[in-house]
Parts: C-alpha cells; sequence; structure tokens
C-alpha cells in the first residue's frame, strides 16, 4: 500500500512544474502535521474524558459513603435510645407483681397499731412472707441451703472462722448471717457464713 502511494506522489510530481512540487510538499507535510495534532488531541481529549469519569465516579462513591454514614449514625442512635427505654422499663412486669405484697404489708402495719391479738398479727405477717417467697420462687429466685453443710468458696462467702462446737461441724459452716440466693440456678448473692474449724 505505501509503495503504491509512493508512486502515485511520484507521478505527481513527475506531472507538477518545479515550483508546484514545492507547494504540494508543503501541503503533505502540513497533512502530516494536522494528522498527528489531531491524534494528539483525540488521546488528551480520551484522557480528560476519562478523567472526567473517574472524578464522578468518585464524587458519586463519597456521595454514598455519606449517605451509609449517615444512616449507620441513625441506626446507632436508634437503637441506643430504644436500649435505654428498654433498661428502664424492663422491671416493670417484676415490680407489677410486688406491688400486691407491698399492699399486704400496708394493711398489716395499719392492723398492728390497732391490733390487740398479737398471735393474730404474727399470722398476718408469716402470710405475707410465705406469698413473698412463693413470688420469688416463680421468678426463679431460690435459697441457697448453707448450714451445716461443706463449706465451699464457689457457693459461700466466709466472714470468719470459730471453733467448731461440735467435732462433725468442723469444715462446715456453722452460722448463716446473710442468706444467699440462686437465680435459675446461677448465684445471685452468695451467702455470707462463718466457718467451723
Amino acid at each position: 500500500m505505501d509503495k503504491k502511494n509512493q508512486e502515485i506522489e511520484n507521478q505527481q510530481d513527475a506531472r507538477t512544474e518545479p515550483g508546484e512540487a514545492e507547494a504540494v510538499e508543503e501541503v503533505k507535510d502540513k497533512n502530516k502535521k494536522d494528522g498527528r495534532s489531531k491524534g494528539t488531541e483525540s488521546k488528551e481529549e480520551k484522557k480528560g474524558k476519562k478523567e472526567a469519569d473517574q472524578k464522578e465516579k468518585l464524587a458519586e462513591l463519597q456521595d454514598k459513603y455519606l449517605r451509609l454514614s449517615a444512616e449507620f449514625d441513625n441506626y446507632r442512635k436508634r437503637t441506643l435510645k430504644e436500649r435505654i427505654e428498654l433498661i428502664k422499663t424492663s422491671n416493670e412486669e417484676l415490680l407489677s407483681k410486688i406491688l400486691p405484697v407491698m399492699d399486704d404489708f400496708e394493711r398489716a402495719i395499719q392492723l398492728i397499731d390497732e391490733a390487740k391479738d398479737i398471735e393474730a398479727v404474727k399470722q398476718g405477717i408469716h402470710l405475707i412472707y410465705g406469698k413473698f417467697t412463693s413470688f420469688l420462687m416463680q421468678e426463679g429466685v431460690k435459697e441457697i441451703d448453707a448450714l451445716h453443710t461443706e463449706f465451699d468458696t464457689d457457693i459461700h462467702e466466709a466472714i470468719t472462722k470459730i471453733p467448731a462446737p461440735e467435732q462433725n461441724l468442723k469444715g462446715k459452716v456453722v452460722d448463716v448471717v446473710q442468706k444467699g440466693y440462686y437465680l435459675n440456678d446461677k448465684v445471685m448473692r452468695f451467702p455470707k457464713v462463718v466457718v467451723g474449724e
């Protein structure tokens, strides 16, 4: 292809006069330069378009990131608020179950002042205590039986040691200063005990 173009140009050069040959050469050179500059411009234009596309994609990604960040922040605040509300009202059901026991105590206090029969007052107090302990058992609270059992550091909290009143009480709990409780088989409060040695 190049040889044919060369031959055609040579034939045209042969037909033209000497002054015209120089003019034709100038036009050819100019066309070559223009072709190069057009190719260069198209590469630069492509590069500029590519950069513009990349900037647009970057701006779009930054916008998505900001929106996602804002959504997450709103979600975090909302869940924190819900959690605080849940903590505030979590004991509502439990406390509403205790209120009847409180009512019984108030009635007992009113009757104590007017009561002439002390045995009736004692019975009333024992009934309230029984009602309260049955309520605790329904909620999964159970007393830890510690008196005269082997001392166990996983369950008991020793306050002091005293000489054992009997030989068989050595290393065992002699007295319970404060009762302990399980909540669903987990120690809720350790019993404070006195250990015999």
